[in-house]
């Protein structure tokens, strides 16, 4: 592999020049969704439903005369154009032959591939996967230990389907004195907000909090030549872009993943950091934020047993991975900064899960690398 420029790698703050997008975006008109699907030959439209589920695009399970199925509506500006779209099509068609469980697109009769434009937007079909959302604290530990070992069989295919990456001489980490600025600001924000509610009081708390944190640990800031090597990754791995196979309401048993949901964030990255921010989001307690450790430590050692990554390689993630959450705000910036709310459930479990890790750091580091 070949070497290029540092890149930044800090906590990617929100576009506040550009209006909320995604699940606020007008809805797509049943006549629209209607033609959409002329387009893939799967005969007359019978029924239409939003997925609740998601921020950045829309999408219906549509039932018609040849079956059920999953369509896309691309709204995100960062993935919603023609060229990204159909190279993420390709990879997901390359991943589902090599037998991984990944949906590939329909094919549509425009241009003979699998995006179809209408009304300036763009579409794409997708079989419906029978299945429904686990969080990753509902899984037995070979459970865990399976899903560990699949991220790392994803990231190996990846290698195999994608162009080859060139790894960065470094990655730029987040500066401690502009997220305390950040911080002040958003602290401002949050004791003006009217109605001042607990949600408010909360924020203003953990921000006095995260202010003492920034300052005690700022010696702490990763250096670039630390991360891990670059590869391709999902880029989006998490809890409600994985389908286990059984109904909804079915017994836990031995249920496998049935589907890895939504690539549309696929792209290269430090790789053992995605394995990382994936337990995060996976074996947290969804009220406190504290992780599982013993299943976070089984999903690992899976992990790298596959040879995705090394002991090492999963500990400079996690550092890294901690000092991006330590210096990340976004959804602080979409509650105050673009009045938009629908991170506002989020938040309570991130800031104490950041909290918690602060304390309990060197058991998290061991989880992640023994």
């Amino acid at each position: 592999m070949t070497f290029s420029q540092t890149l930044s790698c800090s906590p990617a703050r929100p576009d506040l020049s550009a209006p909320p997008i995604g699940t606020l975006s007008p809805p797509v008109p049943r006549a629209t969704l209607a033609e959409v699907l002329c387009r893939y030959r799967v005969g007359r439209i019978l029924t239409a439903e939003p997925v609740a589920e998601g921020l950045l695009n829309r999408g219906y399970r549509v039932t018609a005369e040849a079956g059920t199925y999953f369509l896309k509506c691309y709204v995100d500006a960062a993935t919603a154009n023609r060229p990204k779209i159909v190279a993420h099509h390709r990879a997901m068609a390359a991943l589902h032959a090599l037998g991984l469980p990944v949906a590939p697109p329909l094919a549509c009769a425009e241009r003979a591939g699998t995006v179809a434009g209408y009304g300036g937007r763009l579409f794409a079909l997708f079989p419906w996967t029978v299945g429904r959302h686990r969080h990753g604290t509902e899984l037995s530990l070979p459970q865990c230990d399976a899903l560990g070992t699949l991220l790392g069989h994803l990231h190996g295919a990846l290698d195999d389907v994608c162009a080859p990456v060139s790894q960065p001489t470094g990655y730029r980490s987040a500066d401690p004195r502009h997220s305390a600025d950040l911080a002040r600001d958003l602290l401002a924000h949050a004791r003006a907000h009217h109605p001042y509610g607990e949600l408010d009081a909360l924020v203003e708390q953990r921000l006095t909090e995260r202010l003492e944190l920034l300052a005690e640990h700022a010696h702490r800031r990763p250096a670039p030549q630390t991360a891990p090597p670059t590869g391709w990754t999902h880029g989006d791995f998490h809890g409600l872009n994985l389908l286990y196979a059984g109904e909804p309401g079915s017994a836990p048993g031995g249920a496998s993943v049935a589907a890895v949901l939504d690539w549309d964030k696929l792209g290269p990255q430090p790789r053992a950091e995605e394995a990382v921010r994936a337990a995060t989001l996976l074996f947290n307690d969804r009220t406190t934020g504290a992780l599982d450790l013993v299943r976070v430590r089984h999903y690992s050692q899976a992990y790298r047993a596959t040879g995705a990554a090394t002991a090492e390689h999963l500990a400079a993630a996690a550092h890294r991975v901690w000092w991006e959450r330590l210096n990340d705000f976004w959804m602080l910036q979409w509650r105050y900064q673009r009045a938009d709310h629908r991170a506002d459930p989020l938040y309570p479990a991130s800031a104490g899960q950041l909290a918690w890790w602060c304390q309990e750091y060197e058991q998290v580091l061991d989880a992640f690398a023994n």
